[in-house]
């Protein structure tokens, strides 16, 4: 666990953002750094090596316009070479010993003597790293000319190269500083932006682990992050929202389903005494048997229609619903022998699912034809739409059927309710609650009501301009 929750940290999101950050801008101050420095370097010495040259080129211009002797440019007072800083100018005679010593003295070698005897005055040699003592000097010998002597004139760059170690050294410090504040910067700028993600996280593998989908989200902020927790929040909720209607429909079908079973046992013992059974007995027993197993088929269709309507698999399009409604009505004409008739008004067109808008239809259309079995007034469905698209599309079907009390009228569309007065007709108390599903899964709503004169009034609306991004499309 130790290794593990080590292994964790290291390739945690907040250390990688961390190092992320503090190498980007390691990589950055280095390269300022370096750039800084090598054009301050170079600043410095060009400055350093004009101001030798400027030197020496004064030099070799007097000398070329005036004859001079080694006396000419002797320290002594009278004299105005110019000497600036950090330079030193000493003087050789015709045969190349000093005849004015510099500060500090500077070497002679064989070519510097070669020089001073020279005839051409203003010829010039120039030697580079030239010990002094501990420091460092460029030296520049130019021939007065004529074999008089030589000027040499010396520059120290020790002490700038000393200056330049110096800013490179506290160069280095202040990346190193720079760094380290950047690294510390970015793991508590990658603690404000993950703490939230870490938190999710945890719900995250707090749900995979107990399996509950209750637990507590964590949602802060109006960013992505925010937008994330509240997604999940959400998403959790229809999640056991989800549960708990599965639960409920198992406990309810389970319950349903053990009324015709416990019928089909006690009619299947019955079948053990057949022979002692009079006819007419025996009659009543195997209708009894064929209305059951009718009705247990009838309740395991609806079951599995319910349990599936919201992963069905057929793809949404353009239909109309007066055409489904004259479809269901011709069907139900032929299966009940009953008069239905239709009548459809402005923009009946919307966007669904055939199959299952027609499913709808004839569910209501059966329970209305079911509750007035011995009715001789029509079955009227009536599809109602705008005057133009963007308003809702309603269908409704009108018996004058008993009704239904204002009691059921709150519960006609919950899940195997069926009212009192209902309960000794065939059906399962599924039909109405499938109307509901479709409905709400193509974006509108059922509705029931008494109907004025006697019977009632059940349907559902859904848009016009129904989009397929809604939730079950």
């Amino acid at each position: 666990m130790d290794a593990g929750g080590r292994r964790w940290r290291l390739v945690s999101l907040r250390t990688t953002f961390a190092l992320s950050f503090a190498a980007v801008t390691a990589g950055v101050t280095v390269l300022v750094g370096i750039l800084s420095y090598g054009a301050a370097a170079r600043l410095v010495r060009v400055d350093q090596q004009t101001v030798f040259d400027e030197v020496v080129q004064d030099v070799r211009a007097e000398v070329r316009r005036d004859r001079m002797t080694p006396a000419d440019f002797s320290s002594a007072p009278g004299h105005d070479l110019v000497r600036p800083a950090r330079t030193d100018v000493q003087v050789l005679g015709p045969d190349g010993h000093v005849f004015d010593e510099g500060s500090p003295g500077l070497p002679v070698g064989d070519d510097d003597r070669r020089i001073a005897g020279a005839a051409p005055a203003g010829r010039l040699v120039v030697h580079e790293g030239v010990d002094v003592g501990d420091d460092v000097y460029r030296v520049a010998t130019v021939a007065l000319g004529g074999g008089r002597g030589a000027v040499q004139v010396g520059q120290q760059f020790s002490d700038t190269e000393d200056l330049l170690r110096a800013l490179q050294q506290r160069t280095l410090v202040l990346v190193g500083a720079v760094v380290a504040g950047a690294g510390l910067f970015g793991w508590w700028l990658a603690w404000r932006i993950t703490r939230r993600l870490v938190a999710l996280t945890s719900a995250a593998e707090a749900v995979a682990r107990t399996r509950r989908l209750g637990i507590e989200v964590p949602v802060s902020g109006n960013d992505e992050v925010g937008r994330l927790g509240r997604a999940f929040d959400r998403m959790l909720g229809r999640l056991a929202q989800s549960e708990e209607d599965q639960r409920r429909l198992v406990q309810d079908a389970g319950h349903e389903l053990r009324t015709p079973l416990t019928s089909l046992r006690t009619n299947i013992s019955l079948l053990r005494r057949m022979d002692e059974l009079p006819p007419e007995a025996r009659e009543e027993l195997v209708a009894d048997l064929g209305q059951e197993a009718r009705e247990l088929t009838d309740l395991v269709n609806e079951l599995v229609d319910l349990a599936a309507g919201q992963s069905d698999s057929e793809p949404p399009q353009r239909v109309d619903l007066a055409d489904i409604a004259e479809d269901v009505a011709a069907v139900a004409r032929r299966r009940t022998g009953r008069e239905i008739t239709v009548r459809a008004t402005g923009v009946t067109a919307t966007q669904g699912r055939a199959g299952s808008l027609t499913r709808a239809v004839s569910n209501l259309v059966e329970n209305a034809a079911k509750f007035d079995r011995d009715g001789h007034a029509p079955i009227e469905i009536r599809v109602t739409g705008g005057p133009g698209t963007g308003l809702p599309v309603k269908l409704e079907v009108l018996d004058r059927g008993p009704g239904i009390s204002d009691d059921d009228l709150v519960r006609v569309f919950d899940r195997f309710y069926r009212a009192a007065d209902a309960r000794a007709l065939p059906g399962s108390g599924l039909g109405l609650s499938i109307v509901r599903e479709i409905a709400l899964t193509h974006g509108g709503a059922p509705f029931a009501y008494r109907r004025e004169g006697g019977g009632s009034v059940i349907g559902f609306t859904v848009p016009t301009s129904f989009s397929e991004t809604e939730p079950g499309l």
